[in-house]
């Protein structure tokens, strides 16, 4: 991980990075992100780039090195342009809609699913006759919209039969042969 902490940041304009007491905040157009620096990692900043430093060469501070400055990169570029993460329901009758922060399923189970997301992910959801209903989340906080989409997800994971349930946009689910009579 450390050619991944040795790489630079260029601080787009609008993008302010404060450093206080081990804590990273980063601040931009779409919102306000924090991280916490643990094991002496500090990063310094000058003429729009920051650069994450390590305390020493052991195996441990090189994984956190390369750790933070991924991190800290996502912070950075989510509160400048954000993220984008896109899930695809596929089956018959499976259907999404959303009212607000409230996500409501119908997955095949013999009730529907209610989610409530967080207020930092925006949702909007697609649905388009003869395709599959598509979800669409949004957010500056990279993390989040990960954990967010990963939950969808579990829902009901992609079967490697027919390939039903909730995918993400794009993703290659492996199919099995069924059963040889």
């Amino acid at each position: 991980m450390s050619r991944i902490g040795k790489a630079i940041i260029t601080v787009p304009a609008g993008v302010t990075i404060t450093e206080n007491n081990g804590v990273v905040t980063v601040k931009g157009p779409k919102g306000e992100l924090s991280q916490e620096l643990t094991a002496g990692i500090t990063i310094e900043q000058k003429d729009g780039e920051l650069n994450v430093n390590r305390p020493s060469e052991t195996k441990q501070h090189k994984a956190l090195h390369g750790l933070y400055r991924a991190l800290i990169n996502n912070m950075i570029v989510g509160v400048n342009t954000g993220f984008e993460k896109k899930l695809e329901l596929v089956g018959v009758g499976y259907r999404a809609s959303h009212a607000g922060q409230k996500l409501e399923l119908a997955l095949g189970f013999s009730h529907g699913i209610v989610l409530e997301l967080p207020s930092e992910v925006k949702v909007d959801t697609l649905t388009e006759k003869g395709k599959n209903p598509i979800i669409t989340l949004t957010s500056h906080d990279n993390q989040l919209l990960g954990m967010v989409a990963a939950k969808i997800r579990s829902f009901r994971k992609p079967e490697p039969y027919k390939g039903k349930g909730v995918r993400f946009v794009g993703e290659i689910v492996r199919r099995k042969a069924g059963k040889s009579a």
